[in-house]
């Protein structure tokens, strides 16, 4: 079994889509998703299974989300080994004056064009910095994110779906995915059998 992490986009912003994060576990608990933790509010689970087909395994959990709900949250999955490489090329890491909560990962649904690529890293709305992989965007924002422009200039370019997750959350997520893949108990919904 491989630990894999689920973020959900739009989940618990704002006055709408909300859930709570033991109706979550629950649903993960009826797909057959093992060990299933949440963290924070906004719609991160961590659970193990044997699914190797990570595009599947989203739009089954959308489908059984969207049932359960009542709408639709796009779900994007990295399993525990992607996330370890998604920390270990983080292009900031080096300087020491990167301030973790500043820091977002925007986690993609699909692999960015080159051309896509080098126009995000090009893009200009202040003093923003982007660095652009094939499946991950890595933004620091100096001044945090609240009154940035550069949101919606990343928008008009990416087309794509994506959630984004501070450097604090990412690494937390990862150290929940290797702690769940190293237990042996095995969970369903969170409980214990």
């Amino acid at each position: 079994m491989q630990a894999i992490i689920a973020m959900l986009r739009g989940v618990n912003v704002g006055p709408h889509n909300r859930i709570s994060m033991q109706e979550l576990r629950t649903l993960c608990g009826s797909l057959q998703l093992q060990n299933a933790q949440t963290y924070v509010q906004s719609g991160n689970v961590v659970f193990t299974s044997n699914e190797r087909n990570l595009s599947a395994l989203a739009k089954r959990i959308e489908d059984a989300f969207e049932r359960t709900f009542g709408f639709r949250a796009r779900v994007i999955l990295r399993s525990a080994a992607e996330m370890q490489t998604v920390i270990a090329k983080n292009p900031f890491a080096k300087r020491k004056e990167i301030d973790p909560r500043k820091l977002l990962v925007t986690f993609l649904s699909e692999e960015l064009s080159p051309e896509a690529r080098k126009q995000l890293e090009e893009a200009k709305a202040g003093p923003e910095e982007i660095r652009a992989q094939a499946r991950e965007l890595y933004v620091y924002f100096p001044n945090g994110m609240g009154r940035s422009k550069l949101p919606a200039v990343m928008d008009r370019v990416l087309r794509k779906t994506g959630t984004a997750r501070n450097w604090n959350s990412v690494t937390k997520l990862l150290e929940m995915a290797e702690g769940i893949q190293s237990q042996g108990t095995q969970r369903i919904g969170g409980k214990k059998l």
